[in-house]
C-alpha cells in the first residue's frame, strides 16, 4: 500500500493523479485533514483516511499498512514545521511503515537564510535517525512562484528584487510526475534525491528571457534589502512574511538554489518545463 499525505494540496494531489496512471487505485490511500475535500479520490477507488500532523492520535490509523508513506512538508510559514514532521515520522515508525518519502527541497541545509531549507535539513536528519528506509525528494524551487517573486514586471517593465542568484526553477507538475515514478519504483531511490530543472537562470537572465518573450525591454533592478522590506510592509505585507520571503532572495544570492540534476528529465522521459515555457504562457 502506498499512503500519501497532503493529497488535497496541489503537489501531492498531482502526485496521486500521476501515480494512478502507474498503479491500481486499490494500492493507494490518501490522508487528508478534511476527508470531504478528498472525495474525488474516493470516487476513483482510492482509500481516503483522516490524518493531521497536529493530531498525533489520528496518525496510526492513517498510516496503517503503508509499504511506502509519502509525507508532505508543512506549508505554514508560522508553524513549527520540524515538530510537526517529527510527529509524523514517529507515527510512521510506530505504524511499521516500510519506507518514508518526504517532499524536501534542494537547499536542505541548516545554515540557509531561507527558513524552509533549515526545516527540511532538520527533517532529513530525523528521517536518517528514524531507522526506516527513507527518500527525500529534494525538489527545485517551484516555477509557479516566479509569478510573484519576480514582481509585477509585466505592468512595470522592471523585475525589482532585493537580491539575485541562480535558481533551478522547477515545475510543480513535473515534480509530481517524478514523485509518482519514484513511488512506483518501490524503493529504487534512497536518501536525498534531487529533482530539478536542467538550468538555473538568474533574475538578470530571466529579464532577458522576458524581453524576448514579450518583445519589450524588461530590465532588472536590485533593490536595497531594507528599502524592499519597507516597501513590502507599506504595501500591506506582514513584516514576518516580508522577512520570510527576503530569505529566499538572500539564499539565491549565495547560490543555495543553483544546483541542477538530470534525474527529472530521465523520470519524465522528456525535457522538464523551463522559465521560457512559463513566461510564454
Amino acid at each position: 500500500m502506498i499512503v500519501i499525505t497532503g493529497a488535497t494540496g496541489a503537489l501531492n494531489g498531482a502526485t496521486v493523479d500521476r501515480l494512478l496512471d502507474l498503479v491500481p487505485a486499490t494500492d493507494v490511500a490518501v490522508v487528508a485533514r478534511d476527508v470531504t475535500k478528498a472525495r474525488r479520490f474516493a470516487d476513483l477507488g482510492v482509500t481516503v483516511r483522516h490524518g493531521d500532523y497536529a493530531d498525533p492520535a489520528s496518525l496510526p490509523g492513517a498510516f496503517d499498512g503503508a509499504d511506502q508513506l509519502l509525507l508532505v512538508s508543512s506549508s505554514d510559514p508560522g508553524a513549527d514545521a520540524v515538530a510537526l514532521h517529527r510527529t509524523a515520522i514517529d507515527a510512521a515508525v510506530a505504524a511499521g511503515a516500510g519506507r518514508i518519502l518526504y517532499t524536501s527541497h534542494q537547499n536542505a541545509v541548516l545554515d540557509t537564510p531561507f527558513k524552509p531549507g533549515r526545516d527540511h535539513a532538520a527533517t532529513e536528519r530525523l528521517l536518517a535517525e528514524s531507522g526506516l528506509p527513507w527518500t527525500s525528494l529534494r525538489n527545485g524551487f517551484y516555477l509557479h512562484s516566479l509569478a510573484w517573486l519576480a514582481g509585477p514586471w509585466r505592468e512595470t517593465g522592471v523585475i525589482s528584487v532585493p537580491g539575485d542568484g541562480p535558481v533551478s526553477w522547477t515545475s510543480r507538475d513535473d515534480a509530481a510526475a517524478a514523485a509518482a515514478q519514484i513511488l512506483a519504483s518501490n524503493g529504487k531511490y534512497d536518501g536525498p534525491t534531487t529533482i530539478t530543472a536542467t538550468s538555473a537562470p538568474t533574475f538578470a537572465e530571466i529579464a532577458g528571457i522576458a524581453s524576448e518573450v514579450t518583445g519589450r525591454t524588461i530590465t532588472l533592478d536590485i533593490r536595497d534589502e531594507q528599502d524592499w522590506l519597507a516597501a513590502q510592509i507599506a504595501g500591506g505585507t506582514q513584516e514576518f512574511m516580508a522577512r520570510f520571503v527576503l530569505g529566499f532572495y538572500q539564499a539565491a544570492r549565495r547560490g543555495d538554489f543553483a544546483g541542477t540534476d538530470p534525474l527529472l528529465g530521465t523520470l519524465l522521459d522528456g525535457e522538464p518545463a523551463t522559465v521560457r515555457d512559463f513566461l510564454s504562457r
